[in-house]
């Protein structure tokens, strides 16, 4: 089997019903889909396939054969992070980063397919993703800018809740 992983051309060996989430993580190093309740439920795994947010514990990696599989690696780069990424950054939307990767990857195919911003939307888009550290204010404030892009990251740079303390 063949996917096109992150705009690069990877080559699967695993079985074809190997759930993806193990081909990502054990055959092709990828680390940032997590493996969280491996059934579904929290949101951990979600990747974009073609475009559509799918949790990689339930897909096949048959079911990805052929297509683009986009994970939070492929939306940007520590140098120039998607709008998304940005905004998490400077709403302080993540604490301990385990559920970061699905909700970033969930809300940018939100915005991608056109979602209006409002905070009623944002919450049902990301309804299936588990995050126990927040009360997801920060991360729905950060979709809702993402859309706007309302924010200036030299601000974030200089906020006292993104500098890391001695």
């Amino acid at each position: 089997m063949k996917i096109t992983l992150n705009g690069a051309d990877a080559q699967v060996d695993s079985p074809p019903l190997t759930p993806l989430l193990h081909v990502l993580r054990e055959e092709l190093g990828v680390l940032s889909a997590k493996a969280g309740c491996e059934n579904g439920g929290c949101g951990a795994c979600t990747v974009l396939i073609d475009g559509s947010p799918r949790r990689a514990c339930l897909t096949a990696a048959i079911a990805a054969d052929g297509s683009e599989v986009t994970t939070v690696e492929g939306l940007g780069t520590p140098e120039a992070l998607s709008p998304v990424q940005k905004a998490f950054v400077h709403f302080c939307a993540a604490q301990c980063g385990f559920c970061t990767p699905g909700m970033v990857i969930a809300a940018t195919a939100y915005l991608d397919k056109g979602g209006s911003g409002s905070r009623e939307e944002i919450t049902e888009a990301l309804a299936g993703h588990v995050c126990r550290c927040t009360g997801y204010l920060k991360i729905v404030d950060a979709v809702a800018a993402a859309r706007e892009g309302d924010f200036d990251m030299s601000v974030a740079a200089e906020s006292p809740h993104t500098q890391v303390r001695a």
